[in-house]
């Protein structure tokens, strides 16, 4: 089972968008669970699931309740959330209180490890106890970047953040969110990628097709597949999939 962390220091950055996105594509191939780690729960509204957790967060990072009785089915094949509820705000403190603090996540997840192939984390922004777990039981921590002075900023932090952590996973990055009309955009289209560690030259586009998302309550790929922010997605996953080393197995229905 591989781990993957979708994170940045900063909110508004397309991570939640991503997260989905790429969770949709890896279902096509793999059983794959996206655990909502972000209190507002947009992953979990994105996938039209509940957002019901059955004696909160507290229950399962204490190991109260298992993981599975949190997990629901989503309508795509192979594709699985754990979602978040309104007890998530309050999971930094839990953590805090908790032995082995930043190991809990990983802890959780290793209930799971046999049931799916891939699961993708959708981290709160900010340097949190909740990210540092993220980072700590990931095998690759994925990071959107919006081509903005903030934003920007953002990277040194990020990376910083996960060459501080227990588990050290590498860092692949992308440009989200980018508009060619804007100068400062396509500059960063085209120095990011030589400039950046872990940098790719995939762009996701700044469309309101992906804005849709929020309305139809589906990926991209399932209502828009032959668009440019749908193709990069794809390619997105795919250049994950081979630096994390995912294995292909025969897909479980």
């Amino acid at each position: 089972m591989k781990v993957i962390a979708v994170y940045s220091t900063k909110g508004g950055v397309g991570k939640t968008t991503a997260a989905v996105n790429l969770a949709w594509e890896a279902s096509r191939d793999f059983r794959v669970l996206l655990w909502d780690l972000d209190p507002q729960g947009a992953a979990t509204y994105l996938l039209n699931v509940k957002p019901k957790v059955k004696g909160g967060v507290e229950a399962l990072v204490a190991k109260k309740a298992s993981l599975g009785s949190a997990i629901r089915r989503t309508t795509f094949a192979r594709l699985d959330v754990l979602p978040a509820d309104a007890s998530y705000s309050a999971l930094d403190l839990v953590l805090d209180h908790a032995k082995n603090s930043t190991g809990r996540v990983r802890a959780a997840l290793d209930t799971v490890r046999s049931d799916y192939d891939v699961v993708l984390l959708d981290c709160p922004p900010g340097s949190s106890l909740v990210a540092e777990n993220a980072v700590s039981a990931a095998d690759l921590v994925v990071l959107p970047i919006v081509p903005s002075p903030l934003s920007l900023r953002s990277v040194d932090q990020v990376h910083e953040f996960v060459a501080s952590s227990e588990g050290k996973p590498p860092l692949l990055a992308f440009l989200s969110m980018v508009d060619r009309r804007k100068a400062l955009h396509r500059d960063a289209v085209i120095s990011l990628p030589r400039a950046v560690a872990g940098m790719t030259n995939i762009v996701v586009p700044g469309t309101v097709l992906i804005e849709k998302m929020g309305i139809e309550r589906r990926p991209i790929g399932v209502y828009a597949p032959n668009t440019a922010a749908a193709h990069a997605f794809a390619e997105l996953w795919v250049r994950i999939q081979s630096t994390a080393k995912a294995r292909q197995r025969k897909p479980k229905n």
